[in-house]
């Protein structure tokens, strides 16, 4: 990358979060922001991530707090509950809308978008950020099995970058306490297991 490409960073927080741990590796977001920033003028970071509010604590805030205050943008909204056909409770946290209309907005301004993410409905997003001269970085995984990363999304990105060769440069070092503090918060969160699972679903369609 030249050293003045304008990049911006878009993280679907969910869907990284469970392609980090389906790796076995826990994402420090410090260490996250300053490769980025070694690789040309980082512009904006976004994180996306849906929040249980009805609960008197929501444990995923503290990694919320900390992004909000230590150079990340994140976009949150509630969650959606609903029982599906088979009585069974469901939350609901797609953040697909936020992401595409912040990175179609943000693009003119921008040389180089890396959405992290491995979603699927993500391809269209892509594609039309291409055709306003954008370069495209996708960054998942198909090191699992199943891939984390769908196909087609994979293929309409200009360069995929499997977030498996980026863990020693992005994984979080056991005596660093904020990153810490972040894994607590993530394993704790009420919300992420639900969303990982929705996504699990989701991430091939």
């Amino acid at each position: 990358m030249a050293d003045q490409e304008r990049i911006a960073l878009f993280i679907d927080g969910a869907n990284l979060y469970a392609t980090a741990k389906s790796l076995g590796f826990d994402i420090d977001y410090k260490r996250l922001l300053k490769e980025f920033q070694s690789r040309g003028k980082l512009i904006r970071a976004f994180y996306y991530t849906a929040l249980v509010e009805d609960q008197e604590y929501s444990s995923i805030r503290p990694l919320v707090d900390w992004l909000d205050y230590n150079g990340y943008s994140v976009v949150t909204k509630p969650t959606k509950e609903f029982v599906d056909s088979l009585g069974r409770r469901k939350v609901k946290g797609n953040m697909d809308i936020e992401l595409a209309v912040d990175a179609m907005e943000m693009a003119e301004h921008l040389d180089h978008i890396v959405l992290f993410s491995g979603d699927g409905d993500f391809r269209s997003l892509v594609e039309a950020i291409q055709r306003k001269g954008v370069r495209v970085s996708v960054v998942s995984t198909n090191a699992t099995q199943p891939a984390m990363v769908a196909d087609e999304l994979r293929r309409q990105a200009d360069e995929f970058i499997d977030i498996i060769h980026l863990a020693s440069k992005i994984g979080r070092d056991a005596g660093d306490r904020p990153e810490r503090a972040h894994r607590s918060a993530e394993r704790r969160s009420p919300a992420s297991p639900a969303l990982d699972a929705e996504l699990a679903d989701d991430r091939l369609d």
